[in-house]
């Protein structure tokens, strides 16, 4: 750093990776360049975000043990019921947590299987 220049290494990947300096202003272009890489307060990386971010790590991961250690739908004998029951159970299990409404099934299908084509056309 000198007066009002900043030089820092950086690697040119277009060029097998070899190794140059650059020179900047540090009050207008070092600063802008530097602040791209910062993220608002209340923002976080995306890679701390899921069942891996710190603030659930441990209580998703062991809901995650619990869930791969349970039998899966396909192990279990099949029931028979009638659809009408099967709807009623369905809707009495799958509420919506923001409204309480019964949330609908429109498709299921099994691992390794494409999903079926959506039958609406989002044109957003």
């Amino acid at each position: 750093m000198t007066d009002d220049q900043v030089a820092f290494h950086w690697r040119d990947y277009r060029h097998r990776g070899k190794t140059k300096v650059m020179t900047l202003h540090a009050h207008d272009e070092f600063i802008r360049r530097f602040l791209l890489h910062t993220l608002p307060d209340g923002f976080h990386r995306i890679r701390h975000y899921g069942f891996l971010a710190n603030g659930h790590r441990a209580a998703r991961l062991d809901l995650c043990r619990r869930l791969l250690a349970s039998p899966r739908q396909d192990d279990l004998e099949p029931e028979a019921e009638s659809a009408a029951v099967a709807a009623e159970r369905l809707a009495a299990t799958h509420r919506c947590p923001c409204c309480g409404g019964p949330m609908v099934t429109l498709a299921i299908w099994r691992c390794g299987q494409a999903p079926p084509s959506p039958f609406w056309r989002d044109t957003s």
